[in-house]
C-alpha cells in the first residue's frame, strides 16, 4: 500500500492530531490573554510583554507534561496501525481501539512504551548529531558554509522520523522482547541509510517549505487582525507559531512518516542485520548502548522466564 493511500485511510488520527493541537492552542490564546490582561494593569507594555513571558514558560511545561501522555499515546497508536496497513495491506476498520489494544499487547503498561520511546528518541538525537559533525570538515573550505547547512539540515530532518520506523518495526516483530526489537530496528534504519536518506530528499524539500507556510499564513492573518484591532503583534508572532506547529504536526509531520515507514518496512524484513553496528553505535550514543543494554537483558529474562519485557 502506498504512503498517499495510507495518509488518506488514516485521516482519524491526522483529525486527532489536528484538533488536540488546536485545543492546546486554545488554552494558550486565553491563558496569554489573562495574562496580558494582569500585565496591562502595571499600565505599560512592558508588563505585558513580561506577563506574557511567564505565561509562555508556565504553558510549555504543561504542554510537556500533556504532550509526554497523550501525545505520545496518540502518535504510537497511528504508528502501530501504519505497521499494520503497510506489512499487510489493509487498515484496520476501528483504528482508535486497534492503536490502544496493540500498545498494551506489545507493552503490557504504557510506563514500559515510555521507556522504549525515550531510549529511542535519546539514541537517535545523539546518533544524528554524530552524523551531522560529518560536514564539519567542509566548514574550513571557503564558501561551503552554506552547503554544510543544507546537508545538516537534510540529515537533520531525514533522521527525525526514526522514532517511528523503529517504534513500526517493534509492533511488527512480536517474536522479540520491545527492548530488543527497537534496538534492532534503530540498527537496521543506519544499515539501510544510504536508501532511506535518498527516499527522504524529495521529503526533505517537503518539510521545509510546508514548515514555513504553515507558520507564515497564520502569522500574515493574525497580523492584520492585530492590526485593525491595535493589539501587539508579538501576540500575531506567538499564535503563529502555536498554530504553525499544530498544522505541521497534523499534516506534514503526519505525511512525513507515513513517508519514511513506508521505506522503511520495504527494507527492514529482507535486512540482515550487521552485528558490527551495534557496537559502533553503542560508542557514539550512550543512549543506544543502554538500549542495547536492556535489549540484551530482555533476552536473558525471556530465555529464563518465558515473558517478555
Amino acid at each position: 500500500m502506498k504512503a498517499g493511500q495510507i495518509m488518506t485511510k488514516t485521516m482519524q488520527f491526522v483529525w486527532l492530531k489536528l484538533g488536540y493541537g488546536l485545543a492546546m492552542t486554545l488554552i494558550a490564546a486565553l491563558g496569554m490573554g489573562l495574562f496580558a490582561l494582569i500585565g496591562g494593569l502595571f499600565g505599560s507594555g512592558s508588563g505585558v510583554a513580561i506577563m506574557i513571558c511567564i505565561w509562555l514558560i508556565i504553558f510549555s511545561g504543561i504542554f510537556k507534561l500533556v504532550d509526554n501522555y497523550f501525545g505520545y499515546l496518540i502518535k504510537a497508536g497511528h504508528v502501530a496501525v501504519v505497521a499494520e496497513a503497510v506489512t499487510t495491506g489493509q487498515v484496520p476498520e476501528k483504528q482508535f481501539e486497534f492503536g490502544k489494544n496493540k500498545i498494551k499487547e506489545r507493552f503490557a503498561t504504557s510506563n514500559v512504551y515510555f521507556v522504549v520511546d525515550k531510549l529511542v528518541s535519546g539514541a537517535v538525537r545523539q546518533l544524528k548529531n554524530a552524523v551531522g559533525k560529518v560536514g564539519g570538515l567542509l566548514e574550513n573550505i571557503p564558501g561551503m558554509e552554506k552547503v554544510v547547512d543544507i546537508l545538516q539540515t537534510f540529515i537533520g530532518i531525514a533522521l527525525g522520523y526514526i522514532d517511528e520506523c523503529c517504534l513500526g518495526y517493534c509492533f511488527i516483530k512480536t517474536e522479540q522482547n520491545a527492548f530488543q526489537a527497537s534496538c534492532d530496528g534503530v540498527v537496521i534504519y543506519f544499515q539501510n541509510a544510504k536508501k532511506l536518506l535518498k527516499d527522504a530528499a524529495l521529503t526533505t524539500i517537503l518539510v521545509m517549505i510546508g514548515t514555513f507556510l504553515s507558520w507564515f499564513v497564520p502569522f500574515l492573518l493574525l497580523a492584520l487582525l492585530c492590526k485593525a484591532f491595535d493589539w501587539s503583534l508579538m501576540i500575531a508572532v506567538i499564535l503563529a507559531l502555536f498554530i504553525g506547529v499544530t498544522i505541521k504536526s497534523a499534516f506534514i509531520d503526519t505525511y512525513v512518516m507515513v513517508k519514511m515507514m513506508t521505506s522503511y518496512m520495504e527494507v527492514a524484513p529482507s535486512t540482515t542485520i550487521s552485528f558490527d553496528l551495534y557496537g559502533k553505535l553503542s560508542k557514539l550514543s550512550s543512549k543506544f548502548k543502554e538500549l542495547f543494554g536492556r535489549a540484551q537483558g530482555g533476552v536473558a529474562h525471556t530465555a529464563a522466564t518465558g515473558t517478555e519485557v
